[in-house]
């Protein structure tokens, strides 16, 4: 089992449809076996699926210790892709019930994963080096980082960079790639932006490139991958693109597709 969590230091970097549509790719196109998790209080993967997050569980009652990890897990339309939803009260979780009096609170993610049946599973983390961010990086295998092509993102990576590099050294962590979207091939700062990437996390830059396209917002309203929605459309391509390079670079040996 591969574990990834996708994370970013700021909001607005196509961190969730990223998620979502790697994960979808992975199941669709290589026949893996992929969950999903929403480990961000604002549930915009949830969404992006189709569902509602206030009819479901999150991951609070299985971290609180009061649900089975298997009771929170959702079937998708894929039948190959799980979902686990997320809802607002993952936001101060840790500060509630048994984690508030838990030093070793961020560890119990990584407990609660190791034995699931899957080839892949995704992380969406929140926007924000917080503990739900901690918990998924400690749980993790490798990060994919998701940023934009504009100078607070950029700039961004630098402390996601410290972040990272603190908890690798407690727990084995690979950072798999920084993935760039909302890209304009003719954008005049488009060297300077990748020249600061290199600077950052050096040969991590991926050439996959996610293009704008409307149809990536169409296909959350409709709580649907533009896979299913808009399988001709350049994000498809993108994202198959995408999921395609980070195969690439996982060891052979722990991935099967």
């Amino acid at each position: 089992m591969i574990t990834i969590a996708v994370s970013s230091f700021k909001g607005g970097t196509a961190k969730t449809s990223t998620t979502l549509h790697i994960g979808e790719a992975l199941a669709r196109f290589h026949e893996a076996k992929v969950l999903l998790i929403d480990f961000d209080a604002q549930a915009n993967l949830t969404a992006g699926l189709g569902f509602d997050p206030d009819e479901f569980d999150s991951l609070v009652p299985v971290l609180q210790g009061n649900k089975g990890i298997e009771e929170v897990i959702l079937k998708t339309e894929n039948p190959r892709l799980d979902l686990i939803p997320a809802d607002t009260w993952l936001e101060r979780v840790e500060v509630t019930g048994v984690l508030a009096a838990d030093r070793y609170s961020h560890e119990r993610l990584k407990s609660l994963l190791s034995t699931l049946p899957y080839d892949f599973i995704l992380i969406d983390t929140p926007p924000s080096l917080c503990w739900l961010t901690e918990s998924a990086l400690i749980a993790a295998d490798h990060t994919l980082i998701c940023a934009t092509p504009e100078f607070y993102s950029v700039k961004g990576l630098e402390r996601l960079s410290q972040f990272i590099e603190s908890i690798g050294q407690r727990h084995p962590l690979d950072v798999l790639g920084v993935s760039l979207s909302f890209w304009n091939t003719r954008g005049k700062n488009n060297t300077a932006f990748a020249d600061h990437i290199e600077a950052t996390f050096p040969g991590k830059l991926l050439q996959t490139k996610i293009r704008r396209d409307i149809q990536v917002s169409e296909a959350a309203i409709m709580g649907k991958p533009v896979f299913a929605s808009a399988p001709s459309s350049r994000a498809a391509e993108d994202y198959l693109s995408l999921t395609n390079e980070l195969i690439a670079r996982l060891p052979l040996s722990t991935c099967k597709a």
